[in-house]
């Protein structure tokens, strides 16, 4: 699922659970014409049929042959300050690509996934048109008053990242100011649009 004005000039993934088959992120790493991953990301794309168009990170979970394998891609970056995925997205931005889709950042791992899902509010601020789609769904990181189309009776959550006099318009139960995660999760949308006015940071998340 796709919104009609998003269409990627790149692709990240990440080294999660890799996109299963018939999903849409599964369509986007072999349709998108730039693939960047995450380290250790790149050989199992390389394995489904795909060479990786880059390979950033510290090398840490690169084999010496992939090290070699993978010369002509592999873009090291050591710094230690933050995570492969951060280190792909501005990766991307210096190259100027802001609109991209992050599949294959959940799973495996609770951690991971929680701090790779909050890393959306962190890039939207960088200036990307960023979504992370997952086996399940696609996340969306919004500031302030936000119309999507989404679907009729589509199963809508949102997660509030300090944003406060939250209101909603096409949700089935309206939308409050939230004080918890879980507050805004298992919503549904009641047309094709919703529309969400805010001051501050949320996430929404669209189940497939």
């Amino acid at each position: 699922m796709m919104e009609k004005d998003f269409i990627p000039e790149a692709v990240v993934l990440a080294d999660g659970d890799y996109p299963k088959e018939k999903t849409f992120a599964r369509k986007l790493l072999m349709e998108v014409p730039f693939v960047v991953c995450c380290d250790h990301a790149g050989a199992m794309l390389a394995r489904h049929g795909r060479i990786p168009d880059a390979i950033v990170g510290d090398g840490d979970s690169l084999s010496a042959a992939m090290k070699k394998s993978f010369a002509s891609v592999w873009y090291r970056v050591s710094e230690q300050e933050t995570n492969d995925l951060s280190k792909a997205m501005r990766f991307l931005l210096v190259r100027g690509m802001k609109k991209v889709a992050i599949v294959g950042a959940t799973g495996k791992r609770e951690d991971h996934t929680l701090g790779n899902i909050s890393l959306l509010i962190d890039y939207m601020h960088m200036d990307f048109d960023v979504r992370m789609y997952t086996n399940t769904g696609v996340f969306i990181p919004c500031m302030d008053d936000n119309t999507l189309d989404v679907g009729e009776g589509k199963v809508v959550s949102i997660f509030s990242f300090g944003a406060k006099d939250m209101k909603s318009e096409g949700l089935k139960y309206p939308l409050h100011d939230l004080t918890s995660w879980w507050q805004g999760t298992l919503n549904e949308s009641v047309s094709e649009r919703i529309t969400i006015r805010a001051k501050g940071d949320y996430l929404v998340f669209i189940k497939a």
